[in-house]
């Protein structure tokens, strides 16, 4: 039973063997939202499909004040997509919101198609990338979770039996049972996060005084490459979204002075609340650290919004007031369109070059760095920054010491 409900999470089995794979991406522009940023918003969304191994091959956006309560989508985009996937032979579409359990169904009946939206695409992939038991508990959770009220979409083939004197009764009793089946996994698996949680709080607790840091930041922006640069291991990184699920603790020693650095799970636009739950004991490694390293892809078009959504998460779990060290990372793929001489246009962030971004708010405050960690550019002064950072912090818990610390903890293996 519960592998049966798992499967319903997954794309198809031919979206993992076969890369041509199709779908069509559906977004609603509304009045608050400029073109430039649903198109920036479609770009993440196709990033995601990619990384869950299907290839987007058509895009959908309508312009609407809201999305339409019943499809999403108004009747007349509708009849489109459907023209759309028919001819094409498409059999998923994508819509980039969490739909509600009606939508998904009216949807489904109307493009008689696979239909899923982002929460489902990025639940997804955290299946797919979860490797330890602690992650996929935290992720079998939220798909639980995610399932719950959207059962009755799953029985929907009991319709086509109209009139069958008792058939609408064991239908309802067969989703009542299993609606029985899933809260009580979702309880079960409630249970056993509870004793994770625990256990992971005593396992910090284990690690003593030691200044702990935390690299933070959008998914993809490079956190692990910084991980296994400053220590020197072997932390999975790739140039997918959410490559790391699980969070790594390593002990970092520059110039004899230690401290732990942890690489969390990356944030993203619209994270499901389902996840954000789930992944408490990562977001409680992000809690407990003392220094933050907020690492930043300059050289993402939309970079400034990907800053607004961690700085937005981390105030949600009442963390943003900690020091933090701001890395624009991969400054090596930066690329800007100098303005012409007689180009009267008004200036715009793709016109800066890095030294004018440098003169921004971004380069005037002194805990901020430029570097290309894949490249090691200007590694050496970060380095030296979060020395000093963590130095300030270290001195305030052992001021008598000359940077004398207990090596009994190993950080090798503290994987969460």
């Amino acid at each position: 039973m519960a592998g049966f409900f798992i499967s319903f999470f997954m794309i198809d089995k031919k979206a993992i063997q076969n890369e041509l794979e199709r779908v069509v991406l559906i977004a609603v522009k509304t009045p608050d939202v400029s073109e430039a940023q649903v198109q920036e918003y479609l770009d993440e969304l196709a990033f995601l499909t990619e990384t869950a191994g299907a290839v987007p091959e058509k895009r959908f956006v309508q312009n609407l004040q809201q999305p339409d309560k019943r499809t999403y989508v108004g009747s007349g985009k509708l009849e489109q997509i459907i023209d759309y996937l028919k001819i094409h032979e498409i059999n998923t579409v994508i819509f980039d919101d969490e739909l509600s359990p009606s939508q998904l169904r009216n949807l489904e009946r109307d493009m008689q198609c696979r239909v899923l939206d982002r929460t489902n695409l990025i639940l997804d992939i955290f299946a797919r990338r979860a490797r330890t038991a602690h992650s996929k508990t935290q992720v079998e959770l939220a798909q639980y979770q995610y399932l719950l009220p959207r059962l009755t979409r799953m029985w929907t083939h009991l319709e086509r039996q109209r009139g069958g004197i008792g058939m609408r009764g064991p239908g309802e009793k067969e989703i009542e049972t299993d609606r029985r089946i899933i809260r009580e996994k979702i309880a079960r698996l409630k249970e056993e996060m509870e004793l994770i949680d625990r256990q992971k709080s005593t396992q910090r607790q284990n690690r003593g005084k030691m200044v702990r840091v935390a690299l933070v930041g959008y998914t993809n922006v490079g956190k692990s490459t910084l991980m296994n640069v400053l220590s020197k291991s072997e932390v999975f990184a790739e140039n997918k979204l959410f490559a790391t699920l699980d969070t790594t603790v390593r002990k970092v020693v520059i110039d004899n002075l230690p401290f732990l650095l942890a690489d969390t799970v990356g944030f993203i636009r619209k994270l499901p609340h389902h996840l954000v739950e789930s992944f408490k004991s990562t977001l409680d490694e992000v809690r407990e650290a003392d220094l933050l390293v907020h690492v930043v892809d300059i050289s993402h078009p939309g970079f400034e919004q990907q800053v607004e959504v961690v700085t937005q998460t981390l105030r949600e779990i009442d963390d943003s007031d900690k020091p933090t060290i701001m890395v624009f990372n991969k400054i090596d793929a930066y690329s800007f369109k100098p303005k012409q001489a007689d180009d009267l246009t008004p200036l715009t962030r793709e016109n800066l070059s890095l030294d004018d971004l440098k003169q921004t708010w971004m380069g005037k405050n002194p805990s901020t760095i430029f570097i290309s960690a894949i490249n090691k550019v200007n590694f050496v002064e970060f380095r030296n920054l979060l020395y000093q950072e963590v130095k300030k912090i270290h001195v305030t818990r052992f001021p008598f010491n000359d940077f004398l610390y207990d090596d009994s903890y190993d950080a090798e293996n503290d994987v969460e």
